[in-house]
């Protein structure tokens, strides 16, 4: 039986209380989780993965012979904030670990996120890539990349959108040319969406619902985002404020790594256990895995990978930078491009009580330079998805941190200079565009600048 004790939890609104926690838990907690290191070296990337119920017996049996109530029973009301740690966007650089799990964990997690998945493993038989890394590498395995989805629809005789068949998301591959996915002259209403960037998501996944509600209420009217509850997998009949994707449409990396598992490499998994279909029509025929494919929970591993990202970390200062960045929040881009978050603390319940934030994520200082709201900057795609018909030209504030590693801007990839992506700004941010336009060139260039050392 587990060894039991008492941590104080908080929710996402700052209520806590006392709740039992697991051993193996505990040990997160205190960052000791890495016992078997150096067996577990001997081994082969797959059969790393294949130990780990072994490695957590082994952790749990450790824990209850080792471990004390009472040394773990703590209080983390006076948490102070401290930097998150950061990464130079270096692949040439081992420094992509938070410090969420060990050295010799992140090492197999990463090897989940860089692996092929073929047709034995449920690949398809609609699909847009066959590796996590395929689309998250620039400038280093998790990072962005050059890669885009699409997306199509129309709107209805009431004005309102709806999907292709089969759903929005029009994939680019397929298993046999019977069932490639195409875009009917039916559906106008059509989008790229480039890929995003993961580093510090767990992070990002460790703000407080609260913190982004208070941030956007503190907006100016006339800028103010929309916060969007989504649904979150992993606590069935809970929601979250959305916080990843291009429409806000997921809560939770878990969350997120379902999803991506199905829509992006056809491969259905406990939380999208049902194939997707080509353009509406059944892939039964060219379908050989039974559901769920992913047997192995590779969505785990995925999630912590995610979690034990960086931050990009921002290039040292000098005059042109730090005159930029004064003048990027006299213009008011930091209305939407919210410079600084703290996470909840140690020991918060997020995700519908499904995750505890733990030390290396909790009481963390990041600086995203987003507000993870959804906003109408006059280059909104059409597209409706957990938002409702309200949120069909909005899409969310793109972090601009590690910015300097991606050349390709915008939703949609197709702005390719910063100045060309700034002067794409309308609607919302229509009149932060004019006080733009109106600076002389050299304080343009300091703008330009700042944003590229972030």
């Amino acid at each position: 039986m587990l060894a039991q004790t008492q941590a104080r939890r908080f929710n996402e609104q700052g209520v806590s209380n006392w709740v039992p926690v697991g051993s193996l838990e505990l040990l997160r907690l205190m960052e000791t989780y890495n016992p078997l290191e150096q067996c577990v070296q001997a081994f082969s990337r797959r059969n790393l993965r294949n130990m780990k119920c072994l490695k957590i017996l082994f952790l749990v049996l450790f824990a209850a012979a080792l471990v004390s109530p009472f040394a773990l029973t703590s209080k983390v009301e006076g948490q102070a904030a401290t930097e998150a740690p950061t990464t130079d966007l270096n692949q040439l650089t081992d420094d992509l670990n938070n410090g969420f799990v060990s050295p010799t964990e992140f090492d197999v997690v990463k090897g989940a996120f860089e692996e092929v998945d073929g047709i034995p493993e449920g690949l398809g038989p609609c699909y847009n890539s066959d590796a996590c890394s395929q689309c998250h590498q620039t400038p280093d395995i998790g990072g962005a990349s050059q890669i885009s989805e699409f997306r199509a629809g129309h709107i209805d005789g009431g004005g309102a959108f709806v999907d292709a068949p089969g759903g929005s998301l029009i994939n680019d591959r397929a298993l046999a040319a019977a069932i490639q996915e195409r875009v009917s002259s039916a559906d106008p209403v059509r989008t790229f969406r480039i890929t995003l960037g993961t580093f510090g998501d767990g992070f990002v996944e460790a703000i407080a619902n609260s913190t982004l509600q208070n941030n956007v209420a503190a907006q100016p009217v006339g800028q103010r985002g929309t916060l969007i509850s989504v649904p979150v997998s992993e606590a069935p009949g809970q929601n979250r404020i959305g916080r990843f994707g291009w429409k806000d449409q997921q809560a939770s990396l878990l969350s997120f790594s379902g999803d991506a598992y199905l829509n992006e490499m056809g491969i259905t998994n406990r939380f999208n256990p049902t194939e997707n279909t080509s353009n509406g029509n059944s892939v039964a025929a060219f379908d050989t895995v039974p559901d769920p494919e992913d047997t192995a929970n590779d969505i785990d591993e995925f999630t912590e990978f995610m979690r034990a990202l960086r931050a990009p970390s921002r290039l040292p200062t000098n005059a042109q930078i730090i005159q930029g960045q004064n003048l990027f929040d006299a213009l008011g881009c930091d209305i939407c491009h919210t410079p600084t978050f703290t996470t909840a603390q140690q020991g918060t319940l997020i995700n519908g009580g499904a995750f505890t934030v733990p030390a290396a994520l909790g009481s963390k200082i990041i600086h995203p330079f987003s507000d993870f709201a959804l906003h109408n900057v006059g280059t909104g795609d059409g597209i409706v998805q957990n938002g409702g018909q309200g949120t069909a030209n909005q899409v969310r504030t793109p972090p601009l941190w590690g910015l300097r590693g991606r050349i390709r801007l915008m939703h949609d990839g197709e702005t390719l200079t910063v100045n060309e992506a700034i002067l794409r700004h309308g609607g919302q941010a229509q009149g932060i565009r004019n006080n733009y336009n109106a600076l002389a060139v050299a304080d343009k260039q300091a703008v330009i600048a700042f944003l590229l050392s972030i």
